[in-house]
């Protein structure tokens, strides 16, 4: 008799005492939180399941989210004040997650980057297809003084199909953060299937959250399709380099 080994449940991968780099917890900036009842929950969650620190990384997106710097850090020494009534103390970081366009060159020639520690900034593309100036943007980034971490890199379906460009992508410089549902099935078959090649291939740097919401909250519970989970235990691990 075949015995099938038992799927691992996402939350259990989890260590204790672990750094969460991607979430959208600062209420009524993006997509993420709405209100600051939405904040406590998203912090309260990620800590049930072994956060201690969190670094927060709301959208600067042209036309849709306009958030700046100086927004984005307010609203976040705001919902410390209002967690620390709670009497939560959680290290709680606030850095952003930049979408790269023209706007984006503009901003990080002209001003300082919110980074998630030291020179080390999130981006992001659209889901619609890549920046056609996407290489000349992570050159000049570099060139600049930071390093770009690329966000969810699985779930880019225009790369799905052209896995040689993760590798042009790595070469180029940029390091992946992973967003851990994906390991899950939450976004899709596709994506998690792209997530296990990356991992399998020793591409993914980092993985993350990417809480916005409850649902994301609550799919934690559901359990991993991977077929082998020790390049994701491995990732995780390496994200603890963000701790201070």
């Amino acid at each position: 008799m075949l015995f099938f080994k038992k799927k691992t449940i996402l939350k259990d991968l989890i260590p204790d005492n672990h750094i969460d780099i991607h979430s959208h917890i600062l209420f009524g900036i993006d997509d993420g939180a709405k209100t600051f009842e939405d904040s406590l929950f998203l912090v309260k969650s990620l800590m049930s399941m072994g956060v201690s620190e969190i670094i927060t990384t709301p959208h600067i997106i042209k036309h849709v989210w306009e958030n700046t710097s100086e927004g984005i850090l307010n609203r976040h020494n705001e919902v410390v004040r209002r967690l620390a009534n709670e009497n939560i103390h959680i290290p709680f970081r606030a850095a952003a997650e930049y979408l790269m366009d023209d706007e984006f060159v503009n901003l990080f020639k002209s001003q300082p980057l919110l980074t998630l520690k030291d020179n080390y900034v999130l981006v992001e593309m659209s889901y619609i297809n890549a920046p056609i100036q996407l290489y000349d943007i992570l050159f000049d980034l570099q060139v600049a003084g930071y390093k770009p971490v690329l966000a969810h890199p699985e779930r880019y379906n225009f790369f799905h199909h052209n896995f040689n460009e993760y590798k042009k992508l790595k070469k180029a410089g940029c390091l992946f953060q992973l967003n851990l549902l994906s390991v899950m099935g939450y976004y899709g078959e596709l994506v998690a299937k792209t997530a296990q090649s990356l991992l399998s291939s020793g591409l993914i740097d980092f993985a993350s959250s990417d809480a916005h919401h409850a649902k994301h909250i609550e799919s934690f519970e559901g359990k991993v399709i991977l077929k082998d989970i020790k390049p994701l235990k491995e990732c995780i691990n390496n994200t603890l380099f963000f701790k201070q």
